[in-house]
């Protein structure tokens, strides 16, 4: 399987993620491509299997600086074919009202432009905000993976290697693999 992997990061947390807990799961899927937002070209959606995106959320529900410069061109692409996950980070506690919305945000336009996305996640009491953001599909099931490194970071391995093995479950169910 073919993988890319597309992400932001401003202060290196979704960096220190990806490359501790994500890229050695990933590795064992298939070949990864990895590239930051930043990077991304037309092309970039054209040459997977599967994409991964991720994206922490700033501050109110802010997108990540590099995603927020992309969002534009982002909410023009047609998804059609593409199965994609999506996990972010955000901090549950101090921020949230917003907690992980860019997960959110970015799986709506995902559907919205007819992709498929994969690896929703089950909301349980590890989880500790009593707000509706948006990375919330319903009141159990979020759109992807929400981390927080700045409370949780002791649950980020079990979660990262349970929603790889779902996502890589979805995959398979959806492309018959």
């Amino acid at each position: 399987m073919n993988i890319k992997l597309i992400y932001g990061s401003d202060t290196n947390n979704t960096e220190y993620v990806i490359d501790t807990y994500v890229m050695s799961i990933l590795e064992q899927m298939g070949e990864v491509d990895l590239k930051t937002v930043s990077e991304v070209t037309e092309k970039d959606w054209h040459d997977a299997d599967l994409y991964i995106l991720s994206i922490p959320t700033w501050y109110d529900g802010e997108l990540q600086s590099d995603w927020e410069m992309y969002f534009e061109t982002f909410k023009e692409i047609d998804f059609t074919n593409k199965t994609i996950a999506v996990f972010g980070l955000g901090d549950q506690w101090g921020y949230d009202e917003w907690f992980c919305d860019g997960v959110g945000i970015l799986a709506k336009v995902i559907e919205t432009n007819n992709g498929t996305v994969i690896g929703k996640w089950t909301k349980d009491d590890s989880y500790e905000f009593d707000t509706n953001p948006k990375v919330l599909i319903d009141e159990n099931t979020f759109w992807g993976l929400p981390l927080d490194e700045d409370n949780q970071s002791d649950l980020t391995q079990e979660r990262v290697t349970n929603w790889l093995q779902q996502v890589k479950s979805d995959y398979e169910i959806i492309h018959g693999k």
